[in-house]
């Protein structure tokens, strides 16, 4: 241990907010190696990604580091080339000590686009297109995710998931 410390190597611990993981990187100089990556799964994460990309294309957008958040999407994509379309940090506003995610720089028609997340802060410019879910911390029986794919399959139906999404604004626990 004492030898690593003098060779000058430091370790970089990360956490994503809706998908426990743990990433773990050595740094020597500028280069870097991979030397663990764990990734704990939302009950029923594989079953609701299987169902809902056959009614949608996915995007990933997440406000974290995009060497950190593309390894996720690749774990939780699994190969099934269904998150493709994947945004980062970068490409979020940095607003009130956190991020907003932008909508409008993956579909101009907000008409039929939607996001599902746990921070209200991140859709704040776009709360009549958000369907808030609740922060996942490791719940086994955790059913959120099986709740949704009846409402998303409806949505698919409708014209503008703002009609449909704006009359639920009193569940957004706001900024």
């Amino acid at each position: 241990m004492i030898s690593l410390l003098q060779m000058k190597f430091h370790a970089l611990l990360l956490l994503l907010s809706k998908v426990w993981t743990c990433i773990c990187f050595m740094f020597n100089r500028q280069v870097r190696a991979v030397m663990r990556f764990f990734v704990h799964k939302r009950p029923h994460v594989d079953y609701f990604l299987d169902v809902v990309s056959q009614w949608y294309d996915l995007v990933v957008f997440t406000a974290s580091m995009e060497i950190y958040g593309a390894a996720v999407a690749d774990k939780l994509d699994n190969g099934r080339n269904i998150l493709r379309r994947r945004y980062y940090r970068q490409h979020c506003t940095p607003d009130y000590g956190s991020y907003t995610k932008d909508l409008s720089a993956i579909c101009s028609d907000l008409n039929r686009i939607f996001i599902i997340d746990n921070s209200p802060g991140a859709y704040r410019c776009f709360p009549n297109n958000a369907i808030p879910i609740k922060s996942w911390f490791s719940d086994p029986m955790d059913t959120a995710l099986l709740s949704l794919l009846p409402m998303l399959d409806a949505l698919r139906f409708t014209n503008d998931v703002r009609s449909v999404l704006s009359r639920n604004l009193h569940l957004h626990r706001l900024w």
